[in-house]
């Protein structure tokens, strides 16, 4: 088996943003829209506002740490460098929790709504299909993937903008339960701070993408520059568009009720445009799930990748690059096969696991900026003190916040996860005796 294969650095900027806003997929906020709704108990424009500040904070720092450490595999080798390898190891055995729920959630999403509109066709058999079909693509090459994204998510983008203009016009010349500009979604009496935060904690899921930016460092031109750019470009595009778009549903359906959380965004279409509207969505929806699957799938299989080469998964078969596509397509074919386990869970667990692993990456993220801080020895200025100390603490407690209001299944699952990754650690290191591998030891920090 050839071994010999390099990731090559081809990625520009439009690119980047792309795939991140590709796994993101603006799109996802009506996947996920009833288990969002549900969770937040209708006041959508808080939650998504509050993530939004959250992740603002943790982007900052994984922007710095984007220039510091431009090497792929995200938060693990973040952790890996700034604080101990140990503690790498353990926040990429998290990470890989997110990593590898997310395109389970591309293909739960692809099955239900497929399933929906089509009947007589089994939802299995539909999530099988999307699977395989990424699989191909994602073999492919990154440029292939970058491409194809770049022009579904513009997709998602127009159709976001005309269905937020429809509603807005709607509530400008009286179709709406309000008035155009309204404080009503931030004013509400059941509305407080503990509910936003609640919701806030399912959103999150929609401004994951950042995270991805980062495990393409290595396939990215000048990436020291680059991936920070992309990071900030991403939040600010997604964040606009859900918060906006969240504003404008609940000024002009504020009694909205579910019948099927996993299918909500359709009574949602049927409900403001009828079949036609409907039928439109369906079209752009499936093109959106099938960018997040895709940008999924790549992001997975580069992580492994990494931690293969490293040594800590097993390296024969992880850090295997094809010599012709330049891409780790066995960690392609392991991801896929195991997203086959959409065809059993839901939407809703499958979220709520992504948030449990990349909350908790996240949260590491920023402690690295805090240790970089303190270990080495530039001037501590003013610009510095906030850039590395204040803006990851407060970036820190938000997301200790957020991790808090996880239900308690969600937390005894991913603490299932942590126990297990420390027991492999402890195989690693014949508990703690020896070294993890480190196949970048040459490198240092900046």
């Amino acid at each position: 088996m050839n071994q010999n294969g390099q990731l090559q650095k081809t990625l520009t900027l439009p690119q980047v943003v792309f795939l991140g806003l590709a796994w993101n997929t603006p799109m996802i906020y009506f996947s996920v829209f009833g288990v969002a709704y549900s969770g937040s108990n209708g006041f959508l424009t808080s939650a998504y506002f509050l993530a939004v500040l959250a992740v603002l904070f943790t982007g900052a720092s994984y922007a710095v740490m984007a220039k510091k450490i431009p090497i792929s595999g995200s938060a693990y080798t973040f952790a890996k460098k700034a604080i101990h390898p140990n503690v790498g190891f353990l926040v990429g055995w998290v990470l890989l929790l997110n990593y590898l729920f997310a395109p389970i959630i591309a293909a739960i999403t692809f099955g239900t709504f497929m399933h929906a509109e089509f009947p007589a066709v089994p939802s299995f058999v539909w999530i099988i299909g999307l699977i395989v079909l990424l699989a191909v693509i994602a073999s492919a090459g990154v440029n292939s993937s970058a491409n194809i994204s770049s022009f579904f998510v513009m997709l998602q983008i127009i159709f976001i903008i005309g269905f937020t203009a429809f509603l807005a016009y709607a509530l400008a010349t009286g179709g709406g339960a309000a008035a155009l500009l309204s404080p009503a979604p931030f004013l509400d009496v059941d509305l407080n701070l503990s509910v936003a935060l609640a919701g806030a904690s399912v959103v999150v899921f929609s401004f994951l993408g950042f995270d991805t930016m980062t495990t393409l460092s290595e396939e990215t031109k000048n990436a020291t520059r680059t991936i920070p750019k992309a990071i900030f470009i991403m939040i600010a595009v997604v964040g606009v568009l859900h918060v906006t778009m969240s504003y404008f549903i609940e000024l002009s359906y504020p009694g909205f009720t579910i019948q099927n959380p996993d299918s909500a965004a359709l009574e949602l279409m049927g409900l403001v445009g009828g079949s036609v509207l409907r039928a439109l969505f369906m079209t752009v929806l499936i093109a959106a799930i099938f960018t997040q699957g895709l940008a999924s799938i790549t992001s997975v299989s580069r992580l492994m990748f990494v931690m293969g080469r490293d040594a800590i998964l097993p390296k024969k078969v992880f850090s295997y690059v094809h010599p012709r596509f330049h891409t780790p397509v066995l960690n392609i074919g392991i991801a896929s096969v195991l997203s086959l386990a959409a065809i059993f869970i839901t939407v809703d667990d499958a979220i709520r696991f992504v948030n449990f692993g990349a909350l908790s990456a996240f949260f590491f993220v920023n402690l690295c900026v805090i240790s970089l801080y303190f270990k080495n020895g530039s001037p501590k200025t003013i610009r510095s003190t906030i850039t590395n100390l204040i803006s990851p603490f407060i970036g820190a407690g938000f997301i200790i916040w957020l991790i808090a209001l996880l239900d308690v299944p969600t937390l005894i699952g991913g603490a299932i996860w942590i126990a297990g990754g420390g027991l492999y650690l402890l195989y690693l290191t014949s508990a703690f005796q020896r070294p993890l591998p480190d196949y970048n030891a040459e490198q240092k920090t900046a």
